[in-house]
């Protein structure tokens, strides 16, 4: 069975045209979801998910899934504030999302086979599809808590405009993966020979191995995956901290780390040498545009995706 693609785009808006996610970039005005979903079909997934706001359904399916009828198939699922498990109500005055595992959790009616979450606004390459999709669709059918998550080289996800977020990995002798730690600053120095560097609690900036294996939100999963996450959501909202928080997130990395900690479940850190790019800041769309040109020019894409 085909693994399946699942984008987290509930965050988009309502307004098409107004976000970074659906910014044209490519020669046809592509943007890096077109990209990703491109690179996915030729890594061997036979599936698109998209997990969206339910007021933004007829608009997304006009002005985005039009463009894939005959491509591939698609599908639809939501989230809302509102979307939580019998027996608990959302807080009064709680406007924000409960966070990338619950909008996870939104596709276990749609999604029945191996499947990798990414994001909407992130260039993952190739190379990163195709060795998250190798490892879906190696998997034995009935397979449960194994599980994958792509660890991009540091050096290949700076910016040259400001630093970066990234989750920086460790890992055991089987490339299982132990810790994720959330670095919020990471980038070269140019006091300390422009090596990488993440700034520390105490505002140091610590040195960064070149090709230390950071996490750029780009997972493999199976669907077992929804009942452990059901089930945690659980915990979750039945810490009154959780609901007393009104912004209080279910992240995947919180829900990863509880499964491999107690030994459920293990996730094999993937090696890839794609080249991440994004528009982290304004500055970096010009040099998005470019690098994209680049490989259309190169052949690595054609001039026109769908």
């Amino acid at each position: 069975m085909k693994p399946t693609l699942f984008l987290l785009a509930a965050g988009m808006g309502s307004r098409y045209g107004g976000l970074k996610q659906l910014d044209g970039l490519g020669p046809n005005g592509e943007t890096i979801m077109d990209y990703s979903i491109y690179d996915a079909i030729q890594a061997g997934f036979g599936k698109i998910v998209w997990v969206i706001r339910k007021d933004f359904e007829e608009q997304f399916r006009t002005q985005i899934l039009s463009k894939y009828e005959g491509v591939v198939p698609c599908e639809l699922c939501f989230q809302s504030i509102d979307s939580l498990p019998e027996g608990f109500k959302c807080p009064e005055g709680r406007v924000k999302p409960w966070g990338t595992n619950h909008a996870v959790l939104m596709g276990k009616d749609v999604i029945k086979e191996p499947f990798a979450v990414i994001n909407c606004d992130d260039f993952y390459g190739r190379d990163a599809f195709m060795s998250v999709g190798k490892f879906l669709s190696s998997l034995p059918e009935g397979s449960t808590n194994k599980y994958a998550m792509v660890g991009f080289r540091c050096c290949n996800t700076l910016s040259e405009n400001g630093s970066v977020a990234r989750g920086v990995c460790e890992y055991d002798d089987n490339r299982h993966l132990t810790d994720v730690v959330e670095r919020t600053e990471i980038m070269r120095q140019a006091d300390k020979d422009n090596a990488i560097c993440f700034k520390d609690e105490n505002g140091e900036w610590i040195p960064l191995e070149e090709n230390v294996p950071v996490s750029m939100n780009m997972w493999g999963f199976t669907p077992d995956y929804f009942e452990h996450s059901e089930a945690y959501f659980k915990e979750f909202l039945s810490d009154p901290k959780n609901m007393e928080n009104l912004k209080a997130e279910f992240f995947i990395p919180l829900m990863v780390n509880k499964l491999i900690n107690e030994g459920t479940a293990t996730v094999e850190v993937l090696d890839t040498t794609s080249v991440w790019f994004g528009v982290t800041y304004a500055a970096d769309r010009q040099a998005t545009v470019e690098r994209i040109a680049k490989l259309v020019a190169d052949g690595v894409y054609p001039n026109k995706l769908f």
